[in-house]
C-alpha cells in the first residue's frame, strides 16, 4: 500500500525521548549522566529525565519487580543519540571509554553517519553518532545507501579529541536521532509503521530489517529481526517503556488520530498526546514539538 502524501507524517517530524523501565535507578542514572554525559533535567523519587540543554533524551522510570526481557523478545534494539559535531561525539565516546569501557560493543561507518555502539548496565543498546551532511548522502530509487564499513574508534578519538577537550569537554547538542526496535517480522512492521503510522521506507533488508523516516532523513526508526524473528507481543519487562515521536502541529496530531481510527488502531488521547501500541506492544507516544 502507498499512502497519499497527505497521509504521511510531516517532513519536520522528529524523535523525542526514550523511556526505559529500570531496576536500579541510581546505577542507570550514573551511566547516562556520568558516562554518556547527559544532564539531569528533572527527577523525582522514581523517575529521572536526562538530556542536553532543555531537550530530554532518556527518561529512566524505576520499575521494581520487573525482570529483564529475553534477547529473543521484541523491544528496544538501541536508542541512537545524535551529536552535532565530531568533536562533541569524540568527547562523549572518551567519557564512556574512561568510565565504563566494558560497555563498548562496536563502531561502524554507515556512509550517512559515523556510529559507536554501547550497552548500558541493564542491557539496553545505545548508539552515539554523527551525521554527514545530507548533500553527501546517496539515494538510488528512493532507497538510501548505507553500509557497515569498519571504523577505528581509537583513530577517531586521535583525530577529533584534543587535550583541551579532555580537560574541559564540550559535549555540544544531543538529541534522539533514531530509535531501533527488535520485532517479530518486517512485513507486519512495515504495515504498521509505514502503511498506518505514515513513515516512508528508506532502506529495506527484506525479512531482516526495515528503516523508515519522515522528510527524507536516513531513518527515524528501524525494526529488525536479527535476534527476535517470530517474537510475539511483549510482556511487561524491564527495558523499553515508551518511544516519543514529535510532530510539528496539532493538526498533524489530529490527522494521525483520524488515520489510526480509520485503520481500527486504538489510541489513548489525553488532549496533548496520542499514545498507541505497535503490534508487539511497544508503546508509542506522539505529541506536538515545543
Amino acid at each position: 500500500m502507498t499512502l497519499e502524501k497527505s497521509d504521511l507524517l510531516a517532513a519536520d517530524t522528529a524523535m523525542g525521548a526514550v523511556t526505559l523501565l529500570v531496576a536500579d535507578l541510581d546505577l542507570m542514572t550514573r551511566y547516562y549522566r556520568d558516562s554518556i554525559a547527559l544532564t539531569v533535567l528533572s527527577e523525582t523519587a522514581d523517575s529521572v529525565t536526562l538530556g542536553r540543554g532543555a531537550t530530554p533524551v532518556i527518561v529512566l522510570q524505576f520499575a521494581p519487580g520487573l525482570v529483564r526481557a529475553s534477547p529473543r523478545d521484541a523491544g528496544l534494539y538501541h536508542t541512537a543519540i545524535l551529536f552535532d559535531t565530531k568533536a562533541a561525539l569524540a568527547a562523549a565516546i572518551y567519557s564512556v571509554a574512561t568510565k565504563n569501557p566494558g560497555s563498548f560493543t562496536g563502531s561502524a561507518d554507515h556512509a550517512v553517519s559515523l556510529a559507536f555502539y554501547f550497552t548500558d548496565p541493564e542491557g539496553n543498546g545505545v548508539e552515539l553518532y554523527w551525521d554527514r551532511e545530507r548533500t553527501n548522502w546517496s539515494w538510488i530509487h528512493n532507497s538510501i545507501e548505507m553500509n557497515n564499513k569498519y571504523l577505528d574508534p581509537n583513530g577517531f578519538l586521535e583525530e577529533h579529541l584534543t587535550e583541551e577537550a579532555v580537560e574541559q569537554p564540550n559535549f555540544g547538542e544531543a538529541v534522539v536521532g533514531h530509535v531501533h526496535l527488535s520485532v517479530g517480522d518486517t512485513v507486519t512492521a512495515k504495515e504498521f509503521y509505514v502503511d498506518r503510522l505514515g513513515f516512508e521506507t528508506t532502506f529495506d533488508l527484506g525479512a531482516q530489517a526495515l528503516f523508515v523516516s519522515a522528510g527524507g532523513y536516513h531513518h527515524h526508526m528501524a525494526m529488525n529481526t536479527w535476534n527476535s524473528a517470530g517474537a510475539g507481543r511483549r510482556s511487561r519487562t524491564l527495558g523499553l517503556g515508551q518511544v516519543d515521536i514529535l510532530v510539528p502541529t496539532a493538526d498533524d496530531l489530529g490527522a494521525l488520530d483520524e488515520r489510526m481510527s480509520h485503520f481500527g488502531i486504538g489510541t489513548r488521547d489525553d488532549g496533548q498526546t496520542l499514545s498507541l501500541d505497535d503490534p508487539w506492544g511497544n508503546s508509542i507516544r506522539v505529541s506536538v514539538a515545543d
